[in-house]
């Protein structure tokens, strides 16, 4: 529905968490000012340290999230065909208590929840794999043609950059190792 509340009007751009990546021609978009990048977190006992060590396990994902579709991406095929089994799940905290209860052995999900869940329930019991098994960037994106509205907010966004509001913005969200910058 997103893109037809664009195209009529409704809305003037699509910004949350909007990954730009394989869109780049159907919107305008802003520059990227996120790295979105996609991660396995484990338990902090698991013997599981890289993507190999995922083959036999049981992973979770976040139904219609960055994460599944980074997952589903072609490039990602024999990853995932190595997994005993890929179950989506209808949220990250259900997710997080499952790995947490053992019933799963990874999540597959957005570095930015990643660490804000790890924040939440204690940097102790879960540990981000590393490297990211994929990578994407968020901007905003207007209207197809609609560059006058994206160079207004674009100017607004580079100011805010320049003068430190925008890292004290990611700060508060703890993505400030996530900012692209310039």
């Amino acid at each position: 529905s997103k893109d037809m509340e664009l195209k009529s009007g409704t809305i003037d751009c699509i910004w949350n968490g909007f990954t730009m990546n394989g869109r780049e021609d159907n919107y305008t978009f802003s520059k990227p000012y996120v790295d979105n990048s996609i991660v396995f977190v484990t338990k902090t006992n698991s013997a599981i340290k890289t993507t190999a060590d995922l083959k036999g396990k049981t992973v979770l994902v976040q139904a219609d999230s960055s994460g599944l579709t980074a997952l589903q991406d072609e490039k990602n095929k024999d990853l995932v065909a190595s997994f005993k089994e890929m179950t989506q799940v209808p949220d990250y905290n259900n997710a997080f208590m499952t790995l947490q209860a053992g019933a799963a052995d990874a999540v597959a999900v957005d570095i930015g929840v990643a660490q804000y869940q790890l924040e939440q329930r204690g940097k102790d019991k879960f540990q981000i794999m590393n490297p990211p098994f994929h990578t994407e960037q968020y901007a905003i994106g207007f209207k197809q043609g609609n560059q006058a509205l994206r160079d207004q907010v674009q100017t607004t966004l580079d100011e805010m950059k320049k003068d430190g509001t925008f890292l004290n913005i990611a700060k508060k969200y703890q993505l400030e190792k996530s900012v692209i910058a310039d």
